[in-house]
């Protein structure tokens, strides 16, 4: 009985995998102008509904009136956890029901379906602190809320 060896399958479909897993990482990651509008800035007041902290960008849920004067679930889009984590923020300043104020720019799909998306550039909390929010190098306008700007 001639034994067959399966290693160079099991190697070929493990970079096969790889290579798939790469390509979907990729193409979740984005830069600033693929999706969000640098002439679009809003500026978001509200209580936060939920944070997902997720790779690569973070997510914060909030009802907030926008520019249309309209009350409406937004997502923000923030930094990945760690840039959040090393700016001051955590799942302790951003609990469900905390009232924050947002400064960002609106998704160029202004159509809010099923929410309305923004990124969010600084987030200030009722005590008076402001923290950046933001993912630094990823084409958004560069206004001085990053301290890494240059």
């Amino acid at each position: 009985m001639t034994k067959l060896n399966l290693a160079p399958f099991v190697l070929g479909a493990a970079l096969l995998s790889a290579a798939v897993l790469g390509v979907q990482s990729a193409q979740a990651h984005h830069a600033f102008a693929a999706e969000f509008d640098a002439k679009s800035p809003v500026l978001l007041r509200g209580k936060v509904n939920k944070v997902e902290w997720i790779n690569p960008h973070a997510w914060v849920h909030l009802m907030a009136a926008g520019p249309d004067g309209q009350v409406r679930e937004w997502m923000v889009e923030g930094g990945t956890p760690n840039t959040l984590l090393r700016s001051g923020i955590d799942r302790n300043t951003l609990k469900p029901g905390t009232e924050i104020i947002v400064r960002g720019y609106q998704s160029k799909d202004k159509a809010c379906a099923p929410v309305c998306k923004a990124n969010g550039r600084d987030v200030a909390f009722p005590d008076g602190r402001k923290v950046f929010m933001g993912s630094s190098g990823t084409g958004a306008p560069k206004d001085g809320a990053d301290p890494n700007d240059k």
